[in-house]
């Protein structure tokens, strides 16, 4: 079996469905941390993950609790990613929410996110875990499209990304757009949130893409964000549904001499900009904590459930200017 036939989700379910993580395979297997910045899920099964290293290239199950209840080859770790799921029921949702995390993070930076849409409507919420800096950006996507392939049913898709987590979503809608087998998916798009999204590529990746160390910490994915973009930008589509950006602007973005103000420290308010993209929000954030800024879970929320990004006809106006 090919490493495309084992394609996965990962995913945080909200607290009504821990379920799972209570059963018997809470209890097997050796501690972990869950996959970080080395590991990719291709499969997810209500917390259980199936995922490989992006440096060994060798495959390992996870149980809820990150408990790795297998390690090996991609036939004996699908074997016992089966066996494991057949121990969790399956509960259905009509719609999901997608959590993909930025470069050289991990899930756990959006974990209060997640938490807090779970107790505002989202029966599921899905954690994308991915080695961020050790894989293409093309190849995150190709991750991420497998967990959807593989998630239980056919329920509406939402996306949540902070900074390179909204170019690894843009590019898998380009791909299902591109492909004849998944232009299907495009029909079940809900809504997406962009958190500080390099959506014009990077210019502190491009200032610092000449030293070796930038390379050596964030590899090639770094790279593309900043001198390589022309790499990735022609694969890269405006989702064909509702979109909105928030993006930050802080008085300590003018500090940092490699990125235009006004910025969030790390990307500019114009970095961000999509063509056709309405719905916009700017916070007093910096770039590694917007997603913690409660006005920003509050606008994810009540967009991600049909509403305004903007809570008032105040809130809009103070914005505009």
């Amino acid at each position: 079996m090919n490493q495309s036939e084992a394609r996965t989700t990962p995913a945080r379910t909200s607290p009504a469905r821990k379920a799972p993580a209570r059963s018997s395979l809470a209890r097997i297997g050796l501690p972990t941390l869950g996959g970080k910045q080395f590991w990719t899920d291709f499969r997810w099964w209500f917390g259980l993950r199936l995922q490989q290293n992006q440096l060994t290239r060798h495959w390992r199950v996870l149980s809820p609790t990150n408990r790795c209840i297998k390690s090996g080859d991609i036939r004996s770790c699908l074997t016992a990613y089966h066996n494991s799921r057949a121990q969790i029921p399956e509960n259905e949702s009509q719609r999901v929410v997608v959590l993909v995390h930025g470069l050289m993070r991990t899930s756990s930076s959006l974990r209060s996110l997640g938490r807090f849409l779970s107790l505002h409507g989202w029966p599921m919420v899905v954690d994308f875990r991915y080695a961020s800096s050790r894989a293409t950006i093309a190849r995150h996507a190709a991750a991420l499209s497998a967990v959807i392939k593989h998630l239980p049913g056919q329920p509406r898709l939402s996306f949540v990304g902070h900074s390179l987590g909204n170019i690894v979503v843009r590019n898998m809608i380009g791909d299902w757009q591109r492909g004849l087998m998944t232009r299907r998916y495009l029909e079940r798009l809900d809504r997406v949130v962009m958190l500080a999204p390099p959506n014009q590529g990077s210019s502190m990746a491009r200032a610092l893409g000449y030293t070796g160390v930038f390379q050596l910490i964030t590899g090639r994915t770094g790279l593309q964000l900043g001198g390589r973009w022309n790499e990735v930008a022609d694969r890269l589509a405006v989702p064909p549904c509702p979109v909105a950006i928030i993006s930050g602007d802080t008085k300590l973005g003018r500090w940092n001499p490699m990125v235009q103000t006004p910025s969030d420290l790390i990307v500019s308010v114009a970095e961000t900009e999509l063509p056709g993209v309405t719905q916009r929000l700017i916070v007093p954030a910096v770039h590694s904590l917007i997603m913690e800024n409660r006005r920003v879970q509050e606008a994810t929320a009540r967009f991600l459930n049909g509403g305004s990004l903007l809570s008032n006809c105040c809130e809009q106006a103070t914005n505009s200017n």
